[in-house]
């Protein structure tokens, strides 16, 4: 029989720290395990990540050709479908930096009107590729330096002459003849016009920020400026005669004048006001105040209350120039009158059934004739529904 040899005592301190590390090592991994364990059941369920939706967006190109001939200036292209046409047009102006948006002109057929530049660029997609004729417009100035330019000549330009420059009258002439009374209203009713049109310029009229050629501006001022100065050349002459009928003539035309000039000026200001409520479903209409009772004769009281300014005050003054100045301006003023008249017609009764009243003959004529009407009333009846009138505010002279 072989007797058990006992293991060394080296040997035997080796397997009993070998057992001992193995159920260490046993005993952390199912410390470990119990700790995920309780990790994973206090998170919760496991959520998969969300799943990104990429949504499509469809950019439209824009081609811009030049509406003469037709060739292809540039492409706008990865339009968003949000923009409008002014933003293609400072992307235009990038491309091409000798043409600043004010002065760019686009056109979706070569012969139709100029596009807006609120107008949204998806309503005029028929396809991804939009293409649009440019025209240059030229150079161009804001509205309000447009006014602000026109009325400030004539207003420094007649003051120049009612002091009597020596460059302009002979100076002992000046000293030696009396000045008439006229002549002093003249120059206070003529600057009260003018400084009423720059006070409304700045302050009632609201501007929708557009633009208009250079040219324009500089055709206005040549027509204002030169009247003004043939106007008070005559009335602030040395040798200028007072009205033939005296302080009646003078004083009816003056209150006239007034009344003219009050009455434009709070025509304007309803006109203003109801624009900025928000109203322009009708056309315009009078208020309490007298003045503005005109609507219920004419589409355009302003017009017809600036005609009154220049007839009064050609009587006050019984002078040549101021009369053909006021003869030009009847027609100027009829001619936007109608204008605008068509503008209502066409915004409110585009069918063309009801004509409404003004000063001039209607747009469309019955069975094709032409057919002149008054307005009496500034509420009509369409389709059986009342409606009531309201304007939208439209920059004007008047």
């Amino acid at each position: 029989m072989h007797r058990r040899q006992k293991p060394s005592a080296p040997e035997h301190k080796r397997d009993l720290a070998a057992h001992g590390g193995a159920l260490s090592m046993s005993h952390n991994d199912t410390r470990s395990f119990f700790n995920f364990s309780q990790l994973v059941l206090s998170a919760g369920h496991l959520k998969s990540p969300p799943v990104l939706k990429h949504s499509k967006i469809t950019y439209f190109e824009v081609e811009i050709l030049d509406m003469q001939s037709k060739k292809q200036i540039c492409i706008v292209d990865k339009v968003p479908p949000s923009s409008t046409l002014l933003d293609v047009k400072h992307r235009f102006h990038k491309a091409c930096p000798q043409w600043y948006p004010s002065r760019v002109g686009l056109q979706l057929e070569r012969n139709g009107p100029y596009l807006k530049d609120s107008i949204n660029i998806q309503s005029l997609a028929v396809s991804s590729i939009i293409t649009l004729y440019f025209t240059d417009l030229g150079q161009q100035v804001g509205w309000t330096t447009f006014f602000l330019t026109e009325y400030t000549g004539p207003l420094l330009i007649y003051l120049l002459f009612y002091i009597r420059l020596s460059t302009i009258y002979d100076q002992v002439e000046s000293t030696k003849n009396f000045r008439h009374p006229v002549v002093h209203l003249a120059c206070f009713c003529h600057c009260l016009h003018y400084i009423r049109h720059l006070l409304e310029t700045l302050f009632v009229h609201k501007f929708s920020g557009g633009h208009t050629p250079l040219k324009n501006m500089i055709k206005g001022c040549a027509f204002y400026w030169g009247f003004t100065s043939w106007i008070a050349y005559y009335i602030n002459h040395p040798r200028y005669t007072p009205p033939s009928f005296g302080h009646r003539q003078v004083s009816f035309a003056a209150l006239a004048f007034l009344m003219c000039e009050a009455g434009n000026h709070f025509i304007n200001v309803t006109l203003a006001h109801q624009n900025n409520s928000g109203s322009k479903a009708c056309f315009p209409s009078p208020t309490y105040n007298p003045f503005t009772w005109l609507f219920l004769l004419v589409s355009c009281p302003n017009y017809t209350y600036e005609v009154g300014s220049w007839i009064s005050f050609t009587v006050m003054t019984q002078t040549l120039p101021v009369g053909i100045f006021a003869f030009l301006m009847v027609i100027q003023m009829s001619l936007w009158a109608q204008k605008k008249h068509k503008l209502y017609l066409k915004r409110f009764y585009p069918e063309g059934k009801f004509h409404v009243a003004t000063a001039e003959p209607s747009v469309e004529g019955r069975q094709g004739q032409g057919h002149t009407t008054t307005r009496i009333s500034s509420c009509f009846k369409v389709k059986g529904k009342e409606s009531t009138s309201s304007m939208s505010h439209q920059m004007q002279l008047g």
